[in-house]
């Protein structure tokens, strides 16, 4: 049979024995409460159960075990609590005219609990709602007055069932140790409410500190009740995403001697994962029986992680020989005093020590307004003279609240602002609607509740610190769980010893990759990995909640981005083209001018002595017609600076091809003319004649120049070049140009101009040997030849280099082109119209020719 088919029958047994009227262990005896107006039932661990012999749960009186003295401390908050509001002595008077009262069960186990809500439930269904006097003495009082709230249990394992039970009626319950987040379920547990934080702020607060110290490669161990599964459960979820591996996970039994061995397996099984930082979310009561095996095993310099339910106890830290098991870092709940609580105990000591078990109790007084101390258990506990330690305090606090948030409530119900309370029946869910708008504050506590019945409390975090075998708690730092936020002091924290220096121990499984490498996983865990630098053009992104969430992939950059190897981010690429105002550009624009100056000096020269031999024998007019297009050429070379737009993507190419081949044709054409009349003047058919006679040469030069601009023409209608981004060629740099620069249409306008070129070449070397004045070919040949190798130049650093260098150089080879025809064609004719006057006469060239005829004679 399973735990939950043995738990199903024992409530039922107890149901029925309640029903029946055959079990009676409803703490109504003496001492365990108080008269009042209202009552406050409190739920409270006074012993510490003993396990029952059978193996289905049975319920064992409570004073059969030894004392509780932490639930003693507990019971006597809620106590003074009561008693400051009956007196008016706290911080403020809630309920003037109205007395609480309380009444008290002993909860050692989970079948003292059921067994505590039952009989709340059986006071609900049995009795109308009366409000109650101080001076009342009908003897059935206990059954005609029923608590309007519920202050406990102590933990979330003795808290599900009162939680079902009680909120079927809408019975508010205040628990003061129960924090398993599975309790803040409304649907299930509708009037349960807690002073205590959740576990869910406690798993958050792990997580951070974790983080903080980097810790990724952990054990996991949790105790074998509702509070430790939970919390491994939630922590194991949630690990994973912020980078943390759980190693090992452990769910330690409770004590007995079938488990003792499980218990030392649990330690080799930890031990073998090498983890250094090991998180236990597990109750104070089951983690003592495993903390002896741990001290047994000689486990040393480990860094301990721990709940509020142990991290304080002095249950724990009361083993022998724990202090040497390493560091314990703990989750504590926030320290809170309360005024003169020291004072109440001391006088309940003394009274209990001048008390005799036998005496009746019911009219010895503990307070000014005669309170009584009613029950000898009462005084047979409090003469132990439990010591009261910080852990005892602060949870001691939280009942202090909870029996405040329930004054607070019947304050506001009770209509108490006027300065007296209204005498009326009250009703549990009255209190519970009202608990659910209180706001107050207690010795500077903001008290409230949120949806969930969850205060807003956050934690304080403490490790042990041990002088010998003295062991004390000191705070090192905070948690806020809204928003969330970690402070620790770690220089106040005593590591480890290892290395013979204190430092924060690594718990990892590899160590951290460098800055831009991937991770290569080695195993199912995502801790344990190799390293593998991300390759260029990829980047590795650094998770902004832990480094050690990197991604094992590495991130390809945008197109306008780069990245080196073993980068962390993109880079912008760097644009290359060749801007206005870049030195080389003005140098280049130098140039420009230079040449559009010579081109107009040459015109202008030419136009005025238009009708000089030396005119003539370059070609007279069609010499301006060159000036022209060699004008046009350079100014082309304007569309390479700067961003490439849709016009200069058009104009750059076929503007210089065009007007280039204008000024080819014009040269070719005109060698072709003064080789057949020197050399074939005699075998010159009548067609070449009437083609010299009727503008042939000028009709031959159009009809050269139409095709390469009909090709031009063509080809920007088929393929239109377009302002483009070349980010292949570069990987750190985006180079902007002109698209379909290497085109088919541009190789055909590449070859016409070539095939002229070649034309141009033969015409003019066929004339090597005519008279000077008429002999061009050393002219032409240089020109050709300087614009050939700038050409052929660019185009061999273009297919090694985008840069804004070939950029200019392609702008270098257009101007010295350029250059090359005005120096190698225009120069020498200007030296002689310009210089040599002389020589520009018409019996100069008569002379010229007449040698030239002579010498072929």
């Amino acid at each position: 049979m399973d735990m939950s088919g043995a738990v199903f029958l024992s409530l039922s047994w107890l149901i029925l024995q309640l029903a029946n009227g055959e079990l009676d262990y409803t703490s109504h005896g003496q001492g365990m409460q108080l008269r009042g107006n209202f009552t406050i039932a409190g739920l409270f661990p006074l012993h510490k159960a003993v396990a029952p012999s059978a193996s289905l749960p049975a319920l064992v009186p409570c004073d059969e075990g030894p004392p509780n003295k932490h639930g003693f401390h507990l019971m006597q908050a809620m106590r003074f609590a009561v008693e400051e509001i009956n007196n008016h002595t706290g911080p403020q008077p809630l309920l003037p005219g109205v007395k609480l009262g309380y009444q008290l069960y002993d909860t050692c186990s989970k079948q003292a609990s059921f067994l505590a809500a039952l009989d709340l439930v059986n006071q609900q269904d049995q009795s109308p709602f009366i409000y109650g006097t101080e001076g009342d003495t009908d003897p059935n009082y206990n059954n005609s007055q029923r608590a309007v709230a519920v202050i406990g249990p102590d933990s979330s394992s003795n808290s599900f069932t009162p939680a079902a039970l009680l909120g079927a009626y809408l019975v508010p319950e205040i628990s003061y140790e129960a924090s398993g987040e599975s309790l803040s379920n409304k649907f299930l547990y509708p009037s349960f409410l807690r002073t205590i934080p959740s576990d869910k702020n406690q798993v958050a607060a792990m997580i951070q500190l974790l983080i903080h110290f980097n810790w990724t490669w952990v054990a996991l161990l949790g105790s074998d009740n509702a509070y430790g599964l939970d919390g491994m459960q939630s922590l194991s979820q949630k690990a994973p995403q912020y980078g943390i591996c759980i190693a090992y996970q452990g769910v330690i039994p409770s004590s007995t001697p079938d488990t003792v061995q499980t218990r030392r397996n649990m330690v080799e099984s930890m031990l073998k994962t090498k983890v250094n930082t090991i998180v236990v979310f597990s109750s104070k009561t089951i983690l003592s029986g495993f903390f002896p095996y741990v001290v047994e095993r000689n486990v040393t310099d480990k860094v301990w992680i721990g709940t509020e339910d142990w991290s304080a106890s002095s249950l724990i830290s009361g083993i022998t020989g724990i202090h040497t098991i390493g560091t314990v870092i703990g989750i504590s709940i926030k320290y809170a005093a309360i005024s003169g609580f020291k004072e109440f105990e001391r006088k309940v000591f003394q009274a209990s020590m001048q008390h005799n078990d036998t005496q009746k109790v019911s009219n010895v007084t503990m307070s000014s307004d005669n309170d009584c101390l009613q029950s000898t258990d009462l005084y047979s506990l409090a003469r132990n003279n439990f010591s009261l330690d910080t852990y005892d305090l602060t949870s001691c606090f939280n009942v202090y609240e909870a029996v405040y948030a329930v004054a607070h409530a019947l304050h506001q119900a009770l209509g108490c602002d006027s300065g007296e309370c209204q005498q009326r029946n009250v009703y549990p869910w009255e209190i519970l609607l009202r608990l659910k708008q209180v706001r107050f504050s207690l010795d500077n506590t903001s008290v409230y509740f949120d949806a969930n019945g969850n205060p807003p409390e956050g934690y304080d975090i403490v490790t042990w610190v041990w002088r010998g075998t003295q062991w004390s708690v000191r705070q090192v730092g905070s948690f806020r769980p809204d928003p969330i936020k970690l402070i620790i002091n770690a220089d106040q924290i005593e590591w480890p010893k290892t290395g013979g220096s204190r430092t924060v121990p690594l718990s990892i499984c590899s160590p951290p990759c460098p800055r831009g490498y991937k991770k290569l996983l080695t195993g199912q865990h995502t801790c344990c990995f190799d390293c593998q630098a991300c390759p260029a053009a990829t980047f590795l992104k650094i998770h902004s909640l832990s480094p050690f969430l990197d991604s094992t992939t590495c991130q390809p950059c945008l197109p306008e981005q780069w990245a080196p190897p073993s980068s962390e981010q993109c880079l912008n690429r760097t644009v290359l083209l060749l801007a206005w105002d870049d030195p080389l550009s003005i140098a280049l624009l130098f140039f420009l001018a230079t040449c559009l100056l010579m081109t107009s000096s040459f015109a202008i020269i030419l136009l005025v002595n238009l009708n000089t031999p030396v005119a003539k024998s370059a070609g007279g007019r069609t010499c301006l017609l060159m000036l022209a297009a060699l004008t046009a050429a350079a100014m082309s070379s304007l569309c390479h600076f700067g961003q490439p737009s849709h016009l200069a993507c058009i104009l750059k190419q076929t503007l210089f091809i065009f007007s280039f081949t204008v000024c080819l044709a014009c040269i070719t054409v005109r060698s072709l003319q003064i080789v057949c009349i020197f050399k074939f003047a005699s075998k010159l058919p009548p067609v070449y004649d009437k083609w010299a006679k009727k503008h042939g040469p000028e009709f031959t030069i159009f009809l050269l120049s139409v095709t390469i601009l009909l090709i031009s023409v063509v080809r920007v209608a088929i393929h239109p070049p377009q302002p483009s981004r070349d980010l292949d060629f570069y990987e750190d740099s985006i180079v902007l140009e002109c698209s379909d620069t290497l085109s088919p249409g541009a190789g055909l306008e590449l070859a016409y101009v070539s095939l002229l070129s070649v034309l141009c070449f033969s015409f003019s070397y066929m004339g090597k040997d005519l008279p000077a004045n008429y002999n061009e070919a050393k002219c032409v040949t240089f020109s050709l030849m300087v614009y050939m190798i700038s050409w052929m130049t660019f185009f061999t650093v273009y297919l090694i280099s985008r840069n804004s260098f070939t950029m200019a150089a392609q702008v270098f080879a257009t101007l010295f082109s350029v250059l090359a025809f005005l120096w190698g064609y225009f120069l020498p004719k200007i030296y002689i119209i310009v210089l040599r006057p002389q020589m520009n006469t018409t019996a100069h060239f008569q002379n010229c020719i007449q040698m030239y005829t002579m010498s072929k004679q």
